[in-house]
């Protein structure tokens, strides 16, 4: 299958590239510099030159497909809502009738349940939601009645020594000495291995489900002070509590993310797709895995 897809030159989608390349399928791939030019090669995929502002360059390259995957994310540009809806617009619009279009989502889609396990069926609305856009990036996709759209929410994903949070714990750890969780740390979250989330990939878009939105996690919940600790062990460092408003001091708005629990529920995407996580766990892989080899 001709499969185009975008972030294939970040931590995600270039684990997902090297998936749908061992399986067999023709990927292009968007890479907005020469850097991510030589990644994507590397990977076994076909460089398309261009990045997600360049509207008639996504809409040519998804006509050229038969599916596109949309793994390209920025959460620290403040301009990511609009370049990302102008970007599906084009994508969309240009994938050819019929097409499997795989939309990267988050479990940050979902308002703070405080513990308890959230699924699919649960509303999410741009107002209640830490990401706001990928709400809107979810209903755009799943309103283009013509393509075959499938949204994937993912939890902490991890493995391969990669995952922003994680490496930016770990960075804490080696230049501050102390990793921080926020007041008992008690919190669980859910995570996803790489490559687990890769397989899911791969699955969506070799049997299309149209408009299926499936959460991808693994059994495992973790409270947020045993990441902390297997961080700092892993680190030389010491594990820290910070009350609230100290957290909010050190890390300004993002220190509200430290608290959340909304454990996701993954048996859709199991029935949907006969998707089964096999990876090493988060722990496993902080404290004797990937993490620890790199």
């Amino acid at each position: 299958m001709r499969i185009l897809i975008t972030g294939a030159s970040g931590y995600v989608g270039g684990v997902v590239t090297e998936h749908l390349v061992k399986a067999g399928h023709e990927v292009a791939a968007l890479a907005r510099s020469d850097r991510a030019r030589e990644r994507v090669e590397g990977l076994g995929a076909k460089a398309v030159p261009g990045s997600l502002r360049d509207l008639d360059v996504l809409r040519g390259a998804a006509a050229a497909a038969e599916a596109v995957v949309h793994a390209a994310v920025d959460y620290t540009n403040p301009e990511m809502g609009d370049i990302e809806r102008d970007a599906l617009t084009a994508l969309l619009g240009g994938l050819p009738g019929g097409g499997a279009f795989v939309y990267t989502s988050t479990g940050l889609v979902y308002p703070d349940r405080q513990g308890e396990t959230v699924d699919e069926d649960h509303p999410v609305a741009p107002e209640t939601s830490p990401q706001p856009y990928k709400v809107l990036g979810e209903r755009q996709v799943l309103a283009a009645g013509h393509v075959a759209g499938t949204v994937i929410r993912a939890a902490l994903v991890y493995g391969r020594g990669g995952s922003g949070l994680l490496r930016g714990l770990i960075a804490a750890g080696r230049q501050n000495g102390v990793v921080p969780y926020v007041g008992d740390g008690a919190n669980e979250w859910s995570s996803v291995h790489v490559d687990d989330l890769a397989a899911l990939y791969v699955a969506a878009i070799e049997s299309p489900r149209p408009g299926a939105v499936v959460n991808a996690a693994s059994p495992e919940r973790t409270p947020f002070r045993r990441i902390s600790e297997a961080v700092a062990e892993l680190t030389g460092a010491r594990a820290v509590s910070l009350t609230p408003e100290q957290a909010v001091a050190a890390m300004g708005p993002a220190a509200g993310a430290l608290t959340r629990s909304s454990p996701l529920d993954a048996s859709r995407a199991r029935r949907l797709f006969g998707w089964d996580p096999v990876g090493p766990g988060l722990l496993e892989d902080l404290t004797t895995g990937s993490y620890a080899q790199s």
